[in-house]
């Protein structure tokens, strides 16, 4: 089993320019957070379970808290820092450090006329155990192990009605809940990042 290392994934993310994923007249922007903390054996990411919302394509799933670009953001980081806080009531500039980008990832979530550009910002809690307070999109706060993601020790697939007929898709088990879609294409970037070499 191959043991992630925070020092290395500071030093890369310190480095790292993601490519710039083009809009369309258009595109809507997101960013969020994908947040760490280190664990005595391992280090583990941070996960909302989205609360259940017609209408909402990522109803009821995994994901990393974040949202859409508004107007009074200054940067797309700063959206994922203030919906962070809103979702789930973390301060990101008290309780965390700031370690860097990873690859956008576009959304075109199926039977919806929406183009989305979602940039993910990576973050190390300073303090493994800071105050949280979950508002209404969000139904919990699950940690899972990356290193186990890394290593491939908890794939799953989840069944999913897409516009009337059952698919399964890969993923991450994470508690009774699986991370699949673009937060999990978001982990492959990372992981990609930290060893060009590595295969899901």
């Amino acid at each position: 089993m191959n043991s992630l290392k925070i020092d290395v994934i500071t030093s890369l993310l310190s480095d790292f320019e993601p490519p710039i994923t083009e809009p369309n007249g258009n595109t809507r922007r997101a960013a969020v957070a994908a947040i760490l903390r280190k664990q005595e054996s391992h280090i583990e990411a941070l996960f909302i379970l989205r609360a259940e919302k017609q209408g909402d394509p990522w109803s009821g799933q995994m994901a990393f808290p974040g949202g859409h670009l508004e107007t009074s953001d200054e940067s797309l980081r700063h959206a994922a820092e203030r919906e962070t806080f809103e979702e789930i009531g973390l301060d990101l500039h008290q309780h965390a450090k700031y370690l860097g980008p990873i690859v956008e990832v576009r959304a075109n979530p199926r039977g919806r006329n929406l183009d989305m550009i979602v940039s993910p910002f990576v973050y190390l809690l300073t303090n493994n155990d800071p105050p949280l307070d979950l508002n209404y999109e969000v139904a919990d706060v699950l940690w899972g192990s990356l290193d186990d993601m890394y290593n491939g020790n908890n794939i799953a697939e989840l069944e999913f009605d897409l516009q009337g007929s059952s698919q399964m898709f890969p993923g991450y088990q994470v508690g009774d809940e699986i991370v699949w879609g673009l937060t999990r294409m978001m982990l492959h970037h990372l992981f990609l990042m930290l060893n060009p070499d590595w295969e899901p």
